[in-house]
């Protein structure tokens, strides 16, 4: 009996621990202009905008919502430390991430540029929905 007793918690802590390291985390990208927003239909004012992933889109939902994005790292080797600034953006979704986006979010060139060396190409984030 006591041995099952063993058994389950260090399954369990194996599952959680393959779930944790296998999870994909939030990325950002970046596009430049000209800004043509098609997926949420309405003019864009200011640069500090962004389309959405598919999922973060959620069938047009996020059109005009406000999303607080923070730099956490790079994503790969060419720039180690891409992080500048406050690391904080905040950012409206205009748009839908064209199929084959490769991140969460594609901020427009001045959102990305605010949080992170363009030359990063691609970073990992935290994103929220700002009030």
């Amino acid at each position: 009996m006591a041995r099952y007793n063993f058994l389950f918690p260090a399954t369990l802590l194996l599952v959680l621990a393959i779930n944790f390291f296998t999870s994909s985390a939030d990325t950002a990208t970046f596009y430049t202009p000209p800004y043509n927003p098609a997926a949420c239909g309405f003019e864009v004012k200011g640069v500090m905008i962004a389309a959405a992933s598919g999922e973060l889109f959620d069938g047009g939902d996020a059109c005009g919502k406000s999303f607080r994005v923070k730099c956490l790292g790079a994503t790969n080797d060419g720039v180690p430390h891409p992080c500048r600034g406050s690391g904080t953006v905040v950012v409206k979704v205009v748009d839908l991430c064209p199929s084959g986006c490769q991140g969460t979010i594609d901020l427009s060139q001045e959102a990305f540029a605010k949080i992170a060396d363009p030359d990063a190409g691609k970073i990992k984030i935290s994103i929220e929905r700002h009030a």
